[in-house]
Formats: C-alpha cells, structure tokens, sequence
C-alpha cells in the first residue's frame, strides 16, 4: 500500500504557524505532505521551517526554473489537497479562478469532481462576514470545496469573534479520517 499524499497550501495570515502543527501530525502520521506557499505566507512561516516539517522543497514560485509544470504534478500526486490557512484574499481569488500564483494554478489544475480540496479560513470576523467572502465560499462550496469553518475567538488584531482558524489538531485529524488508507 502507498503512503498518502497531502497538498497543504499556506496562505499569508499569522494563523500560518498553526499549519505547521497540521503538517507535522500528518508527517508523524506517515503522509506525504507537500507544502505550498504564497509569497505572503512565507512572510509569516519560513521555507526552512515548512521544508523541514515536510522533509520536501516548497513550491512558492510558478515561474523558478524548472518547475514550470509543478502545479500539474502536484495536483495529480496528491489525494486531499488543503489550503490552511485559507484568507480572505485567497478565498475571493479562488473563486475568480486567478491562477498566477501556485495556489491558483494548483485549485485550477485539480480535478474538483475526482479528490477533495479543502480550505480552513481564518481571518478577522468583518472580513469572514464581508459579502464578497460569503459569496465566494457559497461558490466555491456549490463547485465540492469543503470548508472547514472557523470558530468564534480571539483575533491577532484583538477582536473577536467567528473567524479563528479551527483547532490545528482537529483538522489535522479530519485529514487522515479521510485519506485513503
């Protein structure tokens, strides 16, 4: 039997370094887990650290040489891609099917109707209430993308309210119920 392959995409919010705790139970797990980074998110998590996690390269970079079809082979290795965290930026971008970054290209290139791609959000709570998200999650729901939703709390910004990103444990535990074993 094959080890499982994760995509666990990052996105630039400071909920990045829970992601590390995703990938790191899935690594202990015995997942493959390729990481993928938006310039953003790498200012919020190192490459070192996610590489280290993973024990594989990120891919951040559409246009670095030698890596011009990267999006179409991680797409097809992986059997459960997860953006974690997903912002509000990259959730409306999704949905507009921008895809001239690695995330973009990447939800393109994955067949939606075959494997499952998921997102966990986390932003501010105006931001995960603003019309645009709500409508781009209903689209992007309405195509098979399951959201694992935020839960009420705290905010880096000192707010509070729906929009925290959800347990790093519980989603790093929803992810392996559903790989194939």
């Amino acid at each position: 039997m094959s080890r499982a392959n994760v995509l666990l995409l990052l996105s630039g919010s400071i909920a990045a370094y829970k992601a590390c705790t995703v990938i790191s139970r899935l690594a202990q797990a015995g997942v493959t887990v390729q990481t993928v980074a938006t310039p953003a998110a790498l200012r919020f998590v190192g490459a070192a650290t996610l590489e280290g996690l993973s024990g594989r390269p990120v891919f951040s970079n559409l246009w670095e040489e030698g890596r011009a079809l990267d999006h179409i082979e991680h797409a097809r290795a992986a059997d459960l891609a997860l953006l974690c965290p997903a912002t509000a930026n990259t959730i409306n971008r999704l949905a507009a099917g921008l895809a001239d970054d690695p995330v973009g290209a990447l939800f393109l290139a994955w067949e939606l109707k075959q494997k499952p791609w998921w997102i966990a959000p986390a932003m501010n709570h105006h931001m995960w209430q603003h019309p645009a998200t709500t409508a781009s999650l209903a689209k992007l729901r309405d195509w098979g993308v399951r959201v694992l939703d935020p839960v009420d709390g705290p905010h880096a910004c000192g707010e509070d309210g729906a929009g925290r990103l959800m347990d790093p444990e519980a989603i790093a535990a929803e992810v392996l119920a559903a790989l194939p074993k």
